[in-house]
Formats: structure tokens, sequence, C-alpha cells
């Protein structure tokens, strides 16, 4: 039979193809995680842009026509001239964006030459081979379906780090065939050589062990160490995640880099529980935009994402007012970050009710929720709707826990701060709140409370612990009004206040330090109080006032 025969015809009549749309931009950084591809400056429309093609250039090779592509510039180690120049070109070829390795350098000249270009730019790994990240982008920008409706996911790798900080050791959650689905990235925490390529490789490296170990795992009710008889490998406590009997995954923890807590293999157990949940949910829908929201937070607390870009990932306006929470469980050191992944979702669901473009992001033993406040005004504590609103939402979340996941959680709200560049500011002074709701001298019983609740016992707290007390948000408002309006008005309350709480509410004593006569003294005390509210007999209070107003008039003579 000859190659050109016909031996038969179809009669079927296949339907046309239907057109699938590409992957984004946004879609490409959601598929690889920031730990493969982080996002160092983009726009709204780069993020939402379509991905076409990969193509990988060297020093000096001239960047072709790549419409839509990313572009992978190599050699930014020796030459980072050719790298800035490899951007331009990027740019004017169509790409829509460029990748590039740090080497440790500051990346804020390569950034500001991606937007002169129209790209955005991204960062991999200095360790990240290039063909492997190639390999990478093009299996995440295979043609995409329609995107599935938004069922709620929670953020794996910031629960990654939790655990790591609950058991004292850097962690890996892994699929029962090896394949990594998230790893912690603390710091103080060490890896082996082992760990190190499979977060390359996102796969567990392949050992002649490999497969005892992980049938190990599966098979043991509890966590199980295995001893490593080589130096250079660490010890590693596993234990199996399951939902009733089916088995989800494993989580894998370096033993001895540093040694884990006395307990680890308890609370490895307790994480795994967790875990089951998000796999569960990962596995049933998943939700790109709540984890994209969650990596721009956590980008822009860490200072690796500008406000311009993390305002794009975010879907906000750069510059509006926002409240950040920090929601902190009042278990032990040691336990807390279990506790805060477990109830890490509740807070994320909390947060969409307020605003469905909060943000939430685990950091350490803490959740951080990110709320936008779109009611109008300019006063820094948002106003005492605001702040009610606040408590109301606190006030549920701390019920809800308790309900449902048997977690005792305080709340703490820092001031409202003016645009994105604020956060990491605003989260530092929401932290301090949470600490005085769980510090043994703090308020009794109380669990949620804004700054503006409990700025004297957070000004005081901070004196205990010698951190600075001079952020102009721990002012208190009282002080406030009576120094502006001494400034405009050539009033001489402030001075007044000061001699008469230094004088221990003594109106001679403190007329004559004034050198006025006793009724005027106790008219201006009188005075501040009605127009002001400062009280001179208010505990906390009377000793922050003095101490602030101490501060804001120096050395002046009395």
């Amino acid at each position: 039979m000859d190659i050109g025969e016909v031996v038969a015809r179809s009669t079927t009549h296949l339907a046309p193809v239907a057109p699938q749309r590409p992957t984004t931009l946004r879609e490409l950084l959601d598929s690889l995680g920031p730990h493969a591809l982080r996002l160092v400056t983009a726009t709204q429309d780069q993020l939402s842009r379509g991905v076409g093609e990969t193509a990988l250039y060297g020093p000096g090779e001239p960047v072709q026509a790549t419409p839509g592509g990313v572009v992978l510039l190599t050699g930014g180690r020796s030459h980072p001239a050719e790298v800035l120049e490899g951007i331009g070109q990027a740019g004017a070829a169509g790409a829509c964006a460029v990748v590039v390795k740090s080497w440790s350098r500051d990346l804020g000249t390569l950034a500001s030459a991606a937007r002169s270009a129209g790209v955005a730019l991204l960062c991999t790994p200095d360790e990240m081979a290039w063909r492997h990240l190639d390999a990478f982008v093009a299996a995440a920008t295979l043609s995409q379906p329609p995107a599935p409706e938004d069922a709620g996911s929670g953020d794996l790798f910031g629960l990654a780090n939790a655990i790591a900080a609950s058991v004292g050791g850097p962690v890996t959650i892994e699929e029962v065939d090896g394949r990594i689905l998230a790893y912690s990235n603390l710091p103080d925490q060490e890896i082996d050589e082992i760990r190190r390529r499979a977060i390359l490789g996102r796969r567990t490296p392949e050992r002649p062990s490999n497969a005892a170990e992980y049938q190990a795992v599966v098979s043991s009710p509890g966590a199980v160490l295995f001893e490593s008889s080589h130096p250079e490998y660490a010890d590693r406590l596993a234990v199996a995640v399951r939902a009733g009997h089916r088995v989800l995954g494993v989580i894998f923890a370096l033993a001895d880099r540093p040694r884990l807590v006395p307990d680890a293999d308890r609370a490895l157990v307790d994480a795994a529980r967790t875990v089951a949940l998000h796999l569960l949910r990962l596995r049933g829908s998943r939700s790109p935009e709540r984890e994209r929201r969650s990596e721009a937070l956590r980008g822009l607390l860490g200072s690796s994402l500008d406000p311009a870009s993390a305002a794009a990932s975010l879907a906000l306006p750069e510059r509006a007012r926002f409240a950040l929470a920090v929601v902190r469980p009042t278990s032990s050191a040691h336990t807390r970050a279990a506790d805060a992944a477990r109830a890490a979702d509740l807070v994320s669901l909390h947060g969409e009710y307020w605003h469905p473009e909060s943000a939430t992001v685990l950091d350490g033993g803490d959740v951080v929720l990110l709320l936008p406040v779109l009611e109008p005004g300019t006063e820094p504590e948002g106003g005492e709707r605001t702040r009610a609103r606040l408590r109301r939402l606190g006030l549920d979340l701390v019920a809800a826990a308790r309900r449902s996941a048997a977690v005792d959680l305080v709340v703490g709200f820092g001031p409202m701060v003016p645009d994105l560049a604020a956060v990491p500011g605003g989260r530092l002074l929401a932290g301090r709140v949470a600490a005085v709701l769980c510090d043994p001298l703090g308020p009794d019983t109380q669990r949620v409370a804004t700054l503006h609740d409990v700025r004297s016992e957070v000004v005081l707290a901070a004196l205990r612990s010698g951190s600075p007390v001079d952020d102009d948000a721990l002012l208190l408002p009282q002080v406030r009004a009576v120094l502006e309006h001494d400034r405009t008005q050539g009033t001489d309350y402030a001075r007044t206040v000061l001699a008469y709480l230094g004088s221990l509410g003594n109106v001679t004593a403190t007329a004559e330090a004034l050198g006025v006569h006793d009724n005027t003294t106790r008219y201006r005390v009188r005075r501040v109080a009605e127009r002001f509210g400062v009280s001179v007999d208010a505990g906390d209070e009377t000793l922050v006032t003095w101490l602030q107003l101490r501060t804001a008039l120096g050395a002046a003579p009395r």
C-alpha cells in the first residue's frame, strides 16, 4: 500500500477547539511562587497581560522581537551595564517581563529602567539554573482554561514558616511522591544540600532511601525521626498529613539546624492537622486571588516589593487609607505559630467581610491583616465610627476563633496609615497593641483594642522593653492638641500642665514656678481639662502626659 493511499474517510465532524486564554503574568507568579520568581516592579496592566514564550539572552546579545514574551537576562553578575541595556531592548521588543538575578545587589536601578521601558521586572534566586527556570515558566504558561470561581485557599508558604517557627527548624510540605508544595524560609534556620536541591528543583532529590523513608512516615501514626549517617546532611523529623485514612502529604523538618524544641514531635503532629485543612482546600479549588494578595502584603512588609507594585498586585490604589491589625494567639511562645496558622483562614474570611480586597499573611506567630478604609476623613485614628467598626470586627473574629478553632486570640489595631508606603510602620504599632493585650500587666480580660484605646499602655510597655517611643502616632491626642494650641495661639498650657504635674498638684508651687497668680493656675488647669481632655489624675495616662510634654518642651525653663 502506498503511503499516500486513502484507506478510509472519517465522517465524524469534530467541534472546533475553543480558544483558551493565555496565562497572565499574575497567574505565572501565582503558579511558580515567590521562591522561584519574585515581583520587583509591575503595573496593574502588566500583571494582567498575557504571557508569551520565554527567550534567553546572554551579555551583549541583542534582544529580538518577542511580543508578550518573558526575557531571561543572564550575565548580571559580571555585566550589570549590559543587563540594564537589555531591559531597554526588551521593552522596545514588546516583551511582557524581564527576569534577572540580583547577586546580592540592590535592584532599584534596574526597576527604574524597567518602568521606563514599560516592562515588568522579576527576580529569580541566584542559585536557580536558567534552564530550570525556563522549563518552569514554559510549563506554567501553557494555555489556561477559564478561571474557576474563587473558593478560598490558605497561604501554604506562610504556614510552612509558622510551623518552622513553632518546631524550631526548617520545614517542607510535600506530596507523597516528593514534590515540594511549600517550604519555610526563616533567616535563623539553616538548610542542608538535600533541602537546597529540593527547593531549587521543587522535588526531593533521588536517593536510595527515599521510598523507605516515605513508607515509614505514612505507616506511622505519629512523627518519625530519621538520623543521618552523613555529617553534611541533617537529621529529619517527619509526619504524615492525613484526612481520615487518606494520606495527603508529608511534613519534613530538619532536626539539628538548629536543634528542634523539646516537644517538636507533638507540635508537628498538631501542625499536620492544620496542613490537612489547607491541602484539602487547595485540592478542592485554588484561590490565586487570595494568595496573590497575601504575597503582595508579605513583600510590602518585608520591603521586597515597592508600594506601586504592591498596589498593582493588591488591586488597590497606592494612596488610600488602610488599617493594620495584628492577630495574635494568647498561647505559649512555642505553640503560638501553629495556633496562628489554625486561625489564619478565619482572619482572611473576616477581612474579606470588611472589604473584598483585604489581604492577610502569616508572619511568624502573628496573622497580619490589611484593611482598606473607604470612609472619608483625615484623622490619623480614623474617627470613632471607624474605630467602633474595627472593634466589632475584632470581637467577631475572637468569638469565631474560640468557637470553631479552639484558639484564644487578641486583635490589635494600629493607627490609620495614609498609603501603602506606611504599612510596615502600621504593622509595627499594631503589634505593640497586641503585645499590650497579651501582657499580664495589660488591660484585664480585654481581647480587642485600637491604638487609641491603649496608647498610654503601649508607651509604657515600650519604655519597659527599651523600644523607641518617639513615633508621632504614639503622641496622646490631648497632648497634641495642647501643643498645637500653644503654638498657634501663644498660650502657655503645656508648661502649666507640666509644672502642675511636676509639683504633684500643688497649685501654689506651680504658680510660683510660672510666675503667675494661684487663680490663674487653677483656671489653666481647669481649662485644659475641659477643652483638651487632659486629666491630671488618670494614672498611666497622666504619667504619659507628663512624659510627652516633658519631651516636647525639652529643657525649657518652667
